[in-house]
């Protein structure tokens, strides 16, 4: 099982691309909700971040990971999943989330979002840009 900086045991390590301003709003998203105390975050643009033996940081970055307590790496809209699973509200979507065909469709979608992400953060940044 993995530990937060507070020497709490974890529910899930969650690994994400800090340097990415939509992952960084997401993540607070996440942070900010109840339940995530049982979480920890690893922000990957941190280089001194630790990572699994099983995951590079190309990878990592690639996609998105979460690490479960009992030691496997899930990615992709199964990551997704796991995450929403460890905090009360988001639960009733994780188990949606689950569901094979749901499964399926969101692996697919989260797969076009990558391709797509280099314009989506630069319309993100543009857009929180004109509101500052």
């Amino acid at each position: 099982m993995t530990h937060t900086s507070k020497g709490q045991a974890a529910g899930a390590t969650v690994f994400y691309d800090g340097a990415c301003p939509l992952c960084r709003a997401e993540i607070g998203l996440y942070r900010d909700a109840r339940g995530a105390d049982a979480l920890e975050f690893v922000d990957l643009s941190d280089s001194a971040a630790a990572l699994p033996e099983n995951l590079s940081r190309a990878e990592a970055l690639a996609r998105f990971h979460v690490g479960v307590g009992d030691g496997r790496l899930v990615s992709g809209a199964a990551a997704f999943a796991e995450l929403w699973s460890h905090l009360p509200r988001w639960r009733g979507v994780a188990r949606m989330a689950r569901w094979p065909v749901i499964r399926t469709m969101l692996e697919l979608v989260y797969r076009v979002f990558l391709k797509l992400r280099p314009v989506i953060v630069w319309l993100f940044v543009r857009t929180i840009g004109r509101r500052a």
